[in-house]
């Protein structure tokens, strides 16, 4: 197992499970769970996070279709889970999560009122840790069940832990599947300086491998992102969204934030195209946050 750790932690299996919490008000424990069929005409995502200091954990699941479908559960008071096991409850819905092999496979379970899920992710070249925060990223290859048909396709999944205030910074994160298996992963805050932001490749039966000099640009239709473009060295990408699934989020305090994620379509300079996720982080005051131009 290739394990990239880029100086924001030493990772091994243990960092599977939750870890000891801060004491801040909104020190989080942030599971992601990502897919998209092999035609890219179907995918959905599932979140858990859990916020101890806050009393409570978000639960996140869509599933979503370039036939117009869209089933979303999320439920922002959810009951905290207790003990090892990941399990959440709320007006209609149950889910599960389990680490079948640490590092190398994890299974969720949901069942809601029009959703039903039974994935696993499997590792696929390796695990990607950032430099500058607690936080790993996965390309996985999934299978299981949706609505109880037969499911297979890729995704990713990331698990992250620390103080997230979703109120104060906008960003960018992308993550797809090339048709030739290619697996590529950027991320991006606008903080107004340029960093080393967070990304990886995986070339087809390869191994994660970090990437210098990544950046990202969107345009907007309103509120909505219309298009991006991924400046991988070498490799321009453009990302066209399918299918919506946002989220809006209240602070303590009362902010709104909206979290614009969408099943996208990603396009490549040299002609490749693939499928995958990507978000588009909306917080009060987002226009101004500086989206640059595209690329």
């Amino acid at each position: 197992m290739r394990i990239v750790d880029l100086g924001g932690g030493a990772l091994g299996p243990g960092d599977e499970a939750p870890h000891e919490p801060g004491p801040e008000l909104l020190w989080n424990e942030s599971y992601y769970f990502d897919f998209v069929s092999e035609d890219g005409e179907l995918g959905g995502y599932v979140r858990l996070g859990l916020y101890p200091n806050w009393n409570r954990a978000w639960y996140w699941a869509c599933l979503v279709g370039t036939d117009g479908r869209r089933h979303m559960v999320v439920d922002h008071d959810a009951k905290l889970p207790t003990g090892a096991d990941l399990d959440v409850s709320g007006d209609g819905h149950t889910a599960t999560q389990r680490t079948v092999e640490p590092m190398e496979a994890v299974r969720l379970t949901l069942a809601a009122d029009d959703l039903r899920l039974d994935l696993e992710w499997r590792t696929a070249g390796g695990v990607y840790g950032y430099a500058l925060t607690s936080r790993y990223e996965i390309p996985c290859r999934v299978s299981g069940t949706v609505d109880g048909r037969p499911f297979a396709g890729h995704g990713q999944r990331d698990h992250s832990w620390g103080v997230r205030d979703w109120w104060s910074v906008s960003w960018l994160w992308s993550s797809g599947r090339l048709e030739d298996g290619t697996y590529l992963h950027g991320m991006q805050a606008n903080v107004g300086v340029a960093l080393p932001w967070p990304a990886f490749t995986v070339p087809p039966g390869g191994q994660v491998e970090h990437v210098e000099g990544f950046s990202a640009a969107t345009e907007f239709a309103g509120d909505r992102p219309s298009t991006a473009r991924l400046a991988f060295p070498g490799l321009g990408t453009t990302v066209e969204p399918l299918a919506d699934a946002p989220v809006e989020l209240t602070s303590p305090d009362g902010a709104l934030a909206r979290f614009s994620r969408s099943m996208c379509r990603f396009v490549t300079d040299d002609g490749r195209v693939g499928h995958g996720w990507t978000e588009w982080h909306q917080p009060p005051g987002w226009r101004e946050h500086g989206w640059g131009p595209l690329l």
